[in-house]
């Protein structure tokens, strides 16, 4: 299972997840701050499990890419 994990609340909106990883991130039109789709929020932190392991690579790209690191990919 892939897990993903976003600190939203800490997001500069730098857009570069959504570039690596469009299918998993979009960017909010409220805030300019990146939305994990299909998240699941709690306590600040949203986050998305999933059995797609096709999704893996370019998640762990959109991690790297991150300036802030708010964006943690693991594998269970």
């Amino acid at each position: 299972m892939v897990i993903i994990t976003l600190q939203r609340n800490k997001c500069i909106g730098c857009n570069y997840c959504v570039e690596m990883a469009p299918s998993q991130f979009q960017m909010s039109k409220k805030d300019g701050k990146t939305v994990l789709l299909h998240g699941i929020e709690k306590k600040g932190f949203f986050t998305l499990k999933s059995n797609d392991f096709n999704i893996l690579e370019a998640c762990e790209n959109a991690s790297k890419a991150c300036p802030v690191n708010i964006i943690s990919v693991k594998i269970n």
